[in-house]
């Protein structure tokens, strides 16, 4: 399985990215699906996420600014990031869980089978 995450970049605040994710090796309209994102010095923390189901989950720092959506036939999930600050400086990494398993906490970043391997995104104020 591999997670491709892409889309990071350098911008100033209050400018826009969108992350791509590209998954293979799995058939991500199996799969719960979520961003989530560590600055320098910081714990990981949840971004956003993308059930299985259809149910979208954010973070309260990021609801009405970042949207996550995904694409079951390209096996793709997207992050559009709007009006981003200098807090939103951090690697994101996108994340898969199997929609079969019980137990699922969209915000807990063990909760997920597999990961990407992060891009960066820097804003600078």
């Amino acid at each position: 399985v591999q997670l491709q995450a892409s889309g990071g970049g350098l911008v100033q605040a209050g400018d826009s990215l969108r992350l791509s994710c590209a998954a293979s090796g799995l058939t991500v309209s199996g799969y719960h699906m979520g961003w989530f994102r560590q600055a320098p010095g910081k714990d990981r923390e949840f971004v956003a996420a993308h059930t299985r189901g259809g149910r979208i989950y954010y973070a309260d720092d990021v609801k009405g600014r970042f949207t996550i959506s995904r694409d079951n036939a390209k096996n793709t999930l997207t992050l559009q990031m709007n009006s981003l600050k200098s807090e939103d400086t951090a690697v994101y990494y996108c994340t898969v869980r199997n929609g079969l398993r019980v137990g699922y906490e969209y915000s807990v970043f063990g909760n997920y089978d597999y990961r990407g391997q992060g891009t960066q995104v820097t804003v600078s104020s």
